[in-house]
């Protein structure tokens, strides 16, 4: 898990025009909560944080005004809906230690079994709980030789030490469904058209 230092400033003005004023500054207006505290209204440099955020489930080291140190994970970011730059970070503070839920991605390795079969990711990121400074990026689960039918539970991804699951060990995360049943049912709505 990489740890990435940003800069950061309170900011005093709210709404609007003070969002676009920080943004033209290629900043980006944020707010930093947890643990009982209240919320701190941050402005944050726009291309380094663009730059953390490309990793999923970033642990952030806040240096507020060159005075407080802070531990935060990104919670929520709001981007441009046309242009796609960062508009609002929501991120939450974090200590060393202590356990946080987040999601991780699921990765696939190795061939389902011969016969044109189709894997579904029904959960394509995995809850898991784990300590804020030890967030895996991601996990790995082996899918060879599946056959149509079989499912992959949360219960059957390994997981790094020190991670748990914060779903139900019987959540179906990947599914493997077999391509004659959606070629079958294409047959059938061609049949229906020619009638």
């Amino acid at each position: 898990m990489s740890e990435v230092k940003l800069a950061a400033e309170t900011r005093t003005e709210f709404g609007k025009g003070a969002a676009r004023r920080i943004r033209r500054d290629n900043k980006v207006p944020g707010v930093l909560y947890g643990h009982g505290s209240d919320p701190v209204h941050l402005s944050l440099p726009g291309h380094d944080l663009l730059l953390a955020l490309r990793t999923p489930n970033v642990l952030i080291s806040l240096d507020i005004d060159g005075k407080t140190n802070e531990l935060a994970i990104p919670k929520s970011v709001q981007r441009d809906p046309i242009k796609g730059f960062l508009e609002h970070v929501d991120l939450q503070l974090v200590k060393r230690g202590e356990k946080v839920t987040v999601e991780i991605f699921v990765h696939t390795e190795g061939e389902l079994a011969p016969g044109g079969n189709l894997l579904e990711h029904v959960l394509n990121a995995l809850p898991v709980e784990t300590e804020a400074t030890h967030i895996p990026e991601s996990v790995t689960v082996s899918i060879e030789g599946l056959e149509a039918g079989a499912s992959v539970l949360a219960k059957d991804i390994p997981l790094p030490s020190g991670t748990t699951l914060a779903v139900e060990e019987d959540t179906v995360v990947l599914q493997v469904l077999s391509a004659q049943a959606e070629e079958a049912a294409e047959g059938e709505g061609e049949e229906a058209a020619e009638a």
